[in-house]
This record gives structure tokens, sequence and C-alpha cells, in this order.
């Protein structure tokens, strides 16, 4: 059993390798589909299925995507570019070697920002992130011995982001990879569907004592299909290597699995070296030149990035953090927020709105933002009602909003008075109805004046019930606190 004081005793070492699946219609070498979900063994070719004297063709747009991240990332794009040739044996290549980058990735160095829930930041360096294939998939069946392969998935363009050994523990990793995620989806190159496969991570996990500087044998980390699952195996093989050495054991170099449904790893195979790929330059496919100009025209592309709308959304619209923050988390409802802010000077309100009744219209109904129906239009006319006093948020969020999701083509004007439910805000229709409520109440007036304050909210309550809701609360409020105090 390891205790806390010696756990405290160690330092988790963790790189992480994260495979993102570019979003392109065709694969990397080849113009097989790469649609997701299709029947299996169907997106394939000659090429996939590695038949003699077939030759890849590189497709362009994994290049333009892979500058893309790193650019995003700060990295320094490879001008010179050689394929290389990753030989291993794989029932899901039927090749017998997948077409990657070994001494020429595309990007090398970077960074990448993330931000723990105590807010501590940090930032993790980026080694390389290179262009490669995908390899398909193999299936096992419960309660069956055979193995099936869906080659699908092989040739799938992938870029493989591989970070320095700089996270020191399991929730550092899950906000490297949760900033990883943002990022690939807002500049919309991957989906960064992990149960799906379109992004995959392999963690290396070693432990040392602390003050050591050398690092010690690591275990890389197989088959996580969430981020979360990525930090329990990380926290798990931790524990069972500092168990290990406490128990004056040696750490074996292996390639582990893990099981979601224990929490635990096992071993798979003895970790591979570089020699037992036997990497060689691809003679099928010539260097690709990338040139200063090209970089620029991809730069072009370039959509807004998650930190630059977070400082844009505090200091243009005046946010707190926290709002920024949970605006930024989802690219469509960032961009939803900044397209409102055009129309509307509401900034708080518009944030209110869409973290309050917006947010949980969509998750009550497990929808995307990209699937709320009302336009940005639309929520700044119901914004521009509540901010003039035409209507009470109350009244907004409950009879108006629900009624234009309904109706999205009809304004919110004419909706409301539709509704029946404008606030009246004239003093001169109010007040009678304030002098006859008073009146009905003689002795709780008296109370009033004798210091039972509270008692002005049953005085607005009957004023409320008499214009049915439709009296402004302000302006009630004002007119029965000056007759009151007459």
């Amino acid at each position: 059993m390891i205790t806390e004081e010696i756990r405290n005793r160690y330092e988790i070492i963790v790189g992480l390798e994260v495979h993102a699946q570019m979003l392109t219609q065709s694969k990397a070498y080849a113009t097989d589909s790469t649609e997701y979900g299709q029947m299996p063994n169907t997106n394939i070719s000659v090429l996939t299925l590695g038949h003699p004297g077939t030759l890849p063709r590189f497709n362009k747009k994994v290049l333009e995507y892979a500058i893309l991240m790193g650019l995003a990332c700060g990295s320094k794009i490879t001008r010179y570019n050689i394929f290389d040739r990753k030989n291993y044996f794989y029932p899901d290549l039927p090749k017998g070697y997948q077409i990657t980058q070994d001494k020429t990735p595309i990007c090398w160095g970077g960074k990448i920002a993330i931000e723990l829930p105590d807010g501590t930041a940090k930032t993790i360096n980026i080694t390389r992130i290179h262009m490669e294939e995908d390899a398909g998939k193999s299936l096992h069946l419960a309660e069956e011995t055979d193995t099936l392969v869906d080659l699908n998935r092989a040739g799938v363009p992938l870029i493989e982001i591989v970070s320095e050994p700089e996270m020191r523990s399991g929730e550092e990793a899950y906000a490297y990879l949760t900033e990883i995620r943002r990022l690939v989806r807002y500049l919309n190159i991957c989906d960064g569907n992990m149960e799906e496969g379109s992004m995959r991570c392999d963690a290396n996990v070693s432990v040392r004592k602390k003050g050591e500087t050398t690092l010690r044998t690591r275990n890389e980390i197989k088959n996580m299909n969430s981020i979360r699952n990525v930090q329990r195996a990380i926290e798990f093989e931790a524990l069972r290597q500092i168990e290990i050495y406490e128990n004056q054991g040696t750490v074996k170099g292996e390639t582990r699995m893990f099981d979601a449904t224990t929490g635990e790893t096992y071993a798979m195979r003895t970790k591979e070296t570089l020699n037992d790929y036997r990497y060689f330059p691809e003679p099928d496919l010539q260097p690709v030149v990338v040139t200063d100009e090209y970089i620029e025209s991809v730069r072009a592309q370039m959509p807004s990035l998650p930190n630059e709308l977070k400082a844009k959304f505090m200091q243009t619209f005046g946010l707190p953090e926290y709002d920024a923050k949970v605006l930024i988390d989802d690219k469509d409802t960032a961009l939803y927020f900044e397209a409102l802010c055009s129309q509307t000077t509401a900034f708080k309100a518009a944030s209110n709105w869409i973290m309050g009744p917006v947010k949980s219209y969509l998750n009550e109904r497990t929808l995307p933002m990209q699937d709320f129906p009302l336009s940005t239009k639309r929520m700044a006319e119901l914004i521009a009602l509540v901010e003039s006093n035409q209507i009470s948020f109350a009244k907004a969020a409950q009879d108006l909003f629900p009624a234009l999701l309904e109706s999205p083509e009809i304004s919110a004007l004419d909706m409301a008075k539709k509704l029946d439910i404008i606030q009246d805000s004239n003093q001169d229709n109010i007040l009678p109805i304030i002098t006859e409520v008073l009146a009905q109440y003689p002795d709780k007036v008296a109370a009033y004046k004798s210091g039972k304050k509270g008692l002005l909210g049953m005085f607005m309550g009957e004023v409320m019930k008499q214009t049915k809701g439709k009296a402004d609360p302000k302006v009630t409020s004002k007119l029965l606190q000056e007759q009151l105090d007459a």
C-alpha cells in the first residue's frame, strides 16, 4: 500500500503522444474516402490494401492542416520534408509499413499553455509534430476467438503531436489534452472525438525520486478512449511503478494497455526501440518543399484561437474571466457570442443568456451549439427588450424565450406583444393601482410605517397580481416606497 507520504517522495514524469485524424475527405496517400461509420472494408482500394506496383500520392490538405497546428503552437515549420517508412508487422496495415516522418517532421518545437483547476498556469513544450497515416482497426468481439480487421481507417491522415516529458500529474495531462482538443476543433482540422478514435493519446509515464535529474524507465500506455481515462491511467501507472521501486524491484520497459473497467494498466508487449522500426526514406514519395509564401497563405486562414478570444471577451467586452473561460470552451459557442456582441452592447447580459437559458436548452436536448435555432439577431432583440425594461428577465426566460425557439422567424417584440407580456412603465397607469392596494390594507400600511419594511414585498405582489405581472417592477417599487414613506 502506497501511503501519501511515500507518494510524495516521488515525482511523476509524463509525456504525451497525441494522434489527431485530419478532417480531409480522402486518405493521406490515396483517394479512398475517410468517412466514419461506413460498413467495414468499404473505404479501401488497391493502395490501402498494399497491392504490388501501386504508388502513393500525397494529400496536400494534410500539409495545410499540419502547418495550421504548428502555427497555432508557435512551432518552427520544416521547409524540406522527406517521408519515411516505419516498418512493423500489424495485421491492420497490409503494406507492412507505415508512411510517416522520422528525420524531418513538419513542425519542430512549440508550446501549449494550460491552466489547472486551482488557477495555476503552466507551459508544456512540444518536441515535434509530424504527418503520417493511420492503421486499420482490429476487432475482438465478445466471446469470439477470431480477430476481425476493418481497413477503412488504414491510410487516414494523422498528425502526431509529441510533447516534452514536462507534465507532473494526471491532472496536468488532462489539462494539456483538453487544450489540444480545443485547438484542433478551433482550427477545424480534427473533431477531437476520442470515443470514435479520431483523437487518440499514448502516455509515456515514469517516476523518480524527488531531486533526481535523470529519467528512469518509462512505460507507454495505450487504449484510452477519453481524456478522463488518460488521467486515470497515468495515476494508476505512477503508483504501480512507485510500489515496484519501494519493493526494490525493477520497472520493465513495456507497452501497456489500460482497462477502463478496473482502472488498471496491464502489459501488452515489450517496448520497441527505434531500431525495431528500421526507418528509411520512402522511395515512392518525392520530398515536399514548403515555401515562405505557402506558410503565409496558411497563416492567413488562421481563425481566432481560444486564448485570443478569451482576451477579447475580457478586454473588449468587459467580461469576468469566469465568463470568458466558459464561452471559449466550445468554438461554436464562442463564435455565436462574438457575433451576438456585434448586435448588442449589453455584453454581460449576452453572456448570462448564453451561459444560462441557452446552455440549459442545449443540455436538456443534448444538442450542439450549431443546432441552436435562434439567430444572433433574435437573441439581440430579446436582450434589448429586457435591457429597456419592456419585459422582465423572468418573463423573457419563462415565456418569450421558449416561444421564440418554437417560432424563430417572428421578431422578439412581435412575439412579446402576442404573448401580452410587455411591461407597463407608465406611472399614470401604475399609481392608481398602488393607491387602491394601499387602501385595501390600512393595517399593513400602518405596520410598514412602524418599521416592518419587509411588507414592501407583499404590496409589490398585490400590485403585480392586479396588473397580471405587467407593471414594471422597478417603477412599481419606486412608486410604492414614495407612497408609503409620504
